[in-house]
């Protein structure tokens, strides 16, 4: 899950998550007032690559584009290394 300022969290890692994970997560997403995307992430988080992610669907009724949460979590992800 993407947030939109770039956070993320990693569910279903080794399959994909239920709908009922993806129902609760993004409940837990609007309890807190924050929103986002499904995302696919390709790659590591910790390679020598930025992952790159593709959007799956929205989650909590995102009002910033997709693609400036992917650039925030690009940003967050690149801090310190050799792009």
């Amino acid at each position: 899950m993407l947030g939109e300022d770039g956070r993320y969290v990693t569910i279903g890692r080794a399959n994909d998550p239920s709908d009922d994970v993806i129902l609760t997560a993004e409940s837990a997403l609007r309890a807190q007032g924050v929103s986002g995307w499904l995302a696919i992430m390709s790659g590591s988080e910790y390679g020598p690559e930025i992952p790159a992610l593709l959007e799956v669907r929205p989650l909590a009724g995102p009002r910033a584009p997709f693609s400036a949460a992917a650039e925030a979590f690009r940003r967050a992800i690149g801090d310190g290394r050799h792009i």
